[in-house]
């Protein structure tokens, strides 16, 4: 344990350097309290706050407006625009954090593109977004389907050769002495059909059989052409047969050239298109990258940029691919990208940045962004973007101008990058008063607030950042600088409740990690064994204490602490967290399990789902796929694969490798994903009699009673469904029997059915005793009550998770009851000032149509329309509402 930090951190010297042996010796025995340390090892010095992040996103202040402005442009906007609204419409989403969301504006923008270089742009940032499952375009080529977004454009057939091009008006002078023309290069000859060749170009037609002295001459020199005598064979041959198949590619780019100088149309293209069909290659992209922008060869340019972006991020490690991109001119890349030059530099800042965003290659790219930005938005971006780089380069002036520039632009956002300026100066004050007059110049948001507090005194920065949670609760800052400050005054329980209330909805790394610390000042050594484990499932080289520890040193050194845990002992443990509803636990006991000689396979299985409950799909794909990786049989492999397949949409091939997989055997997890895949993806009440008798033969066969209770909690479901309320009751009893606490949910709607409210209610109390994630218990419970304890648990749930709409919905609801218009929209807007939710726009849009306000309805209806296009009844209000737009 003596070399505990790497080689590379102990060369710099830190005035407060954490010395974890004194936090958690090797020697078995309790260790020392907090209050003993010095000051150097104390609280404040290890548990440190960062600054939040300056994002380097486009925050609009309003992004309903900015979303329903897009969608309206779309409806009208000519077919050449739509990508561009499109890439907006994403960078939108990006600053709300909405990943699906985003992702599914790139599918639109790469749907919608109208020309093939903004067809290879967007499919190659979709290949780059979902790098992580390019296995599942294996999976489905292996099931005969092909994900369209990652295969490469076929480029020739979208830039078809312009035949009005190559037509040549023909002089003819009767004088022409022969039918053949001999060319001499050198000492060489190559006698060509003189009709043939002036037929190539205007200038060969007039060289060969107009008035110039050259149309009588049966021998031309073309010595000092750059053509060499084989390139001339292959033009001869060409003039006859128009093919250069069997040309080589350094003649073709010598044939090339010459094309470009004689206007031989027909003869480039064929050289295009040849060279075009050889690359594949990185080297090859480079390397003919400046041959095609040098001649114009939009193929060649073409199927060079597709090679290049669909290696993204490698290929930016490559300084000469850099410089390709950094240094072309506007006419080059106009070869090279047509008009999506602001696309393409979109994508490669994007990459850029995440690779790493203070390099000067960054700095480059972003540069390039600015320049062919062609409106307001994109300038905003491209600016506030490259002053986010210059502000963590240290640039400061630079940094000031582009922040000022997307200030007067309209990105209020960017006044916080000028209010960091100000306070990196020494004029604290400046900074509070630039964001004191934004927030009282238009309706604050959290941000507002959060930034604010960075530049107060400890009582006033408390507020805002109150303020700050109550507008925005997802910003993980407020919750962390109060932890530390309660931290500060030795007060660890109140500071584990602070971190808690995030932690209660959003995972957050940061987070677990002052939860973490915490659990050690309490000397709960098994809660900070769990967190950190926690932590290493989400992201095993994580670093803690400002980067200064490996989260994988810690979690050894902390393990020193707790008793061991024998296979059955974890298998115990698991069964209680996961009774228990407590799936950080149950995360942290699969991943000491993992470290054992234990089956893998279904504990990755196990673990994805429990990422899923915690809303961390790219998590739970990772641990998905480990699972596949690390099956035991084949039958078990094409379990796994099913359901990745199925989590990604494909519901079909998720059924056919269950089925493939029962073929081999008949387990439990095979039926189980049949019947979960056919009950959610069919509305057809038919299938309902096949579920249930899938869901019986899965637990004919043998599994642990955690599944199994999850089999019987779907199936009481099913049995719900067909009114067979009596056999639903049973699943649900023997579910919990076997304590799949879940199942109390269940019964409580058995109850319901029944009339029972009193049940119902008495049932879903029984979940919140016994669930440590309770939040939607209490939702629940909320229906099964009177309208005053419906909304105390609906506060609760709000509380517990600010994220759950149904609380504003409900209570927004209860308020247009007893006409309290604005309050009702009022409670709507609280929600969807940090979340993009359909449901909460819909209901404020019908809201605003009842008020009769046209444009506020209309604004939400586009604006939901942009969350989801298809959603049929919002299409409908949007259509009554748009008939009465003034």
């Amino acid at each position: 344990m003596r070399s505990f930090f790497p080689a590379e951190s102990c060369k710099e010297t830190h005035p407060n350097a954490l010395n974890p042996q004194s936090w958690l010796q090797i020697e078995r025995g309790k260790l020392p309290k907090l209050s003993s340390y010095p000051s150097s090892a104390s609280i404040e010095s290890l548990v440190k706050v960062p600054q939040p992040a300056l994002l380097p996103f486009y925050k609009p202040a309003d992004y309903v407006e900015v979303l329903a402005q897009i969608h309206e442009e779309l409806e009208s906007c000519p077919p050449q625009e739509r990508s561009n609204l499109f890439l907006l419409q994403y960078q939108v989403f990006r600053g709300l954090g909405e990943v699906k969301l985003m992702r599914r504006s790139l599918q639109g923008a790469w749907q919608k593109a109208n020309t093939v270089h903004e067809k290879i742009i967007f499919g190659a940032w979709l290949k780059y977004e979902k790098q992580e499952e390019e296995l599942i375009a294996d999976l489905l080529a292996n099931c005969g389907k092909c994900a369209k977004e990652f295969a490469p454009v076929d480029i020739p057939s979208h830039l078809p050769f312009d035949v009005n091009v190559s037509s040549i008006g023909r002089m003819t002078n009767e004088n022409c002495i022969s039918q053949n023309v001999t060319f001499t290069i050198g000492d060489e000859e190559i006698v060509c059909d003189r009709q043939k060749i002036s037929e190539l170009s205007a200038p060969f037609n007039a060289m060969l059989k107009g008035y110039f002295s050259e149309s009588r001459a049966e021998t031309i020199d073309l010595s000092e052409n750059n053509i060499s005598p084989f390139g001339m064979k292959a033009i001869s041959i060409f003039s006859l047969t128009g093919s250069l198949i069997e040309v080589p590619p350094n003649l073709l780019l010598e044939i090339l050239a010459f094309a470009n100088k004689y206007c031989c149309e027909r003869l480039k293209d064929a050289c295009d298109r040849r060279l075009a069909s050889m690359v594949s290659s990185k080297e090859d992209a480079v390397e003919l990258m400046e041959y095609a922008l040098d001649e114009n060869s939009t193929v060649l340019a073409a199927s060079c940029l597709q090679v290049l972006l669909r290696d993204l991020p490698n290929c930016l490690n490559d300084s000469r691919v850099v410089e390709i991109f950094v240094h072309a001119n506007k006419q080059q890349l106009a070869v090279m990208v047509g008009p999506g030059i602001f696309a393409l530099f979109c994508f490669l800042s994007e990459v850029s940045m995440n690779l790493n965003s203070s390099s000067d290659k960054t700095v480059h790219i972003l540069e390039r962004l600015v320049e062919f930005a062609e409106n307001d938005k994109q300038r905003i971006l491209a600016l506030h973007q490259l002053g986010c780089v210059r502000l963590l380069r240290k640039e400061y002036d630079e940094a000031r101008l582009l922040f000022e520039g997307a200030v007067n632009a309209g990105h209020i956002y960017s006044v916080a990058g000028l209010a960091r300026l100000d306070f990196i100066k020494g004029d604290k004050f400046l900074s509070y008063e630039l964001l004191s007059s934004v927030i009282s110049s238009v309706t604050p948001l959290g941000w507002m607030y959060q930034e604010r507090s960075l530049y107060c005194d400890s009582d006033k920065r408390w507020d805002d950042l109150e303020k700050a949670s109550n507008l925005d609760p997802t910003l993980a800052y407020p919750y962390m600088y109060r932890a530390a400050s309660l931290m500060s005054t030795q007060n660890a329980q109140a500071a584990l409740s602070e971190i808690n209330r995030i932690l209660g909805f959003k995972l957050s790394l940061e987070c677990l990690e002052i939860r973490f610390f915490t659990h050690l000042t309490l000397e709960d050594y098994k809660a900070a064994l769990c967190d950190v484990q926690t932590i290493l499932t989400l992201r095993s080289d994580y670093r803690m204490f400002e980067g200064r520890v490996a989260a994988s040193q810690l979690c050894t050194l902390v393990r020193e602490h707790v008793e061991h845990w024998t296979t059955a002992d974890c298998w115990a443990r698991l069964y209680d967290c996961w009774s228990a509803v407590d799936d950080i636990g149950s995360l942290s006991v699969i991943y000491q399990m993992l470290e054992s000689d234990a089956a893998k396979g279904i504990l990755y299985f196990r673990q994805s789902l429990l990422l899923l409950r915690l809303n961390c799909p790219e998590a739970a794909m990772r641990s998905l796929q480990l699972a596949q990786q690390h099956a035991s049989s084949e039958h078990e492999r094409l379990v796994y694969e099913g359901w990745i397949l199925y989590d990604t949409g494909h519901y079909e091939e998720g059924l056919q490798k269950a089925e493939e997989s029962i073929s081999i055997k008949r387990s439990f997890e095979a039926f189980f994903l049949k019947a979960y895949a056919l009950a959610d993806s069919s509305i057809d009440p038919s299938c309902s009699p096949i579920v249930i008798s899938l869901l019986e033969d899965a637990l004919k066969c043998p599994s642990d009673n955690l599944r199994k209770g999850q089999a019987l909690n779907n199936l009481g479901s099913v049995y719900v469904d067909c009114g067979k309320l009596d056999l639903a009751a049973d699943c649900y009893i023997n579910a919990l029997k076997i304590r799949h606490t879940r199942a109390h949910h269940g019964l409580a709607r058995v109850h319901c059915l029944k009339n029972d409210k009193a049940a119902a209610y008495r049932e879903m109390t029984e979940l919140i005793k016994k669930a440590k994630n309770n939040a939607s218990a209490y939702e629940k419970r909320s229906e099964y009550c009177d309208r005053e304890q419906a909304k105390a648990d609906l506060e609760m749930v709000t509380r517990l998770d600010p994220l759950r709409v149904y609380p504003y919905r409900y209570r927004a609801a209860v308020l247009m009851d007893n006409h309290k218009e604005e309050e009702a929209i009022a409670e709507l807007s609280r929600a969807i000032a940090f979340k993009a939710d359909l449901h909460l726009l819909h209901l404020r849009a019908a809201f605003h149509e009842h008020k009769e306000d046209v444009l506020g309805a209309l604004r939400d209806c586009r604006a939901a329309l942009s969350v989801d296009p298809n959603h049929q009844e919002m299409l409908e209000l949007h259509n009554r509402v748009n008939r009465h737009e003034p």
